[in-house]
């Protein structure tokens, strides 16, 4: 007999109610209190990872930042539609030896939900680069930031979350 969790659960409260000696053994999942059908969710809905890039020095050039929504979700980009919804939003701290210029995000993609098909959001899911003009002196360089966003699936928005960005570069 192949027992769903929820199976196992209900057939472990049916065992303990006929005073069965010993309940099935019960995993710390199946434990939780809530719907053990869903998914649970990400600890975070966009994630970065540093790439180090190599830059003419001295020379105003482009940094590419690489970021990628979960799948299932999006997020605002950074100039939605509406004055209530949150905007994606990258803040980098100056750093010495490096001169940046405003951040260009990308274009976000229009969506709707099906109870509402006419209001298009404008939103960012799956991969999205977000690109740095900089001009930098030669050497190693490293600026610390954070991307705050608010994430939604086809059925609710969360509270927005903030992550840290590091961006590793060269210029030579």
């Amino acid at each position: 007999m192949n027992l769903t969790p929820r199976k196992l659960t209900i057939a472990a409260a049916i065992a303990l109610l006929a005073g069965a000696a010993q309940p099935p053994a019960l995993s710390q999942a199946q434990l939780q209190i809530g719907n053990l059908d869903s998914a649970p969710k990400p600890k975070a809905y966009v994630l970065y990872a540093a790439e180090s890039q190599t830059v003419p020095a001295s020379t105003r050039t482009v940094l590419q930042l690489r970021f990628h929504v979960v799948e299932g979700y999006h997020v605002n980009s950074h100039t939605p539609k509406s004055n209530l919804l949150i905007p994606t939003a990258l803040t980098l701290n100056p750093t010495a030896g490096v001169k940046t210029s405003p951040l260009e995000y990308p274009a976000g993609k229009l969506y709707s939900f099906a109870y509402d098909p006419k209001e298009k959001l404008d939103v960012y899911a799956g991969d999205f680069i977000v690109k740095l003009p900089i001009v930098a002196v030669a050497g190693e360089h490293s600026l610390d930031g954070t991307l705050k966003y608010q994430a939604c699936d086809n059925a609710s928005c969360y509270p927005p979350k903030t992550i840290p960005v590091k961006v590793l570069f060269t210029a030579k």
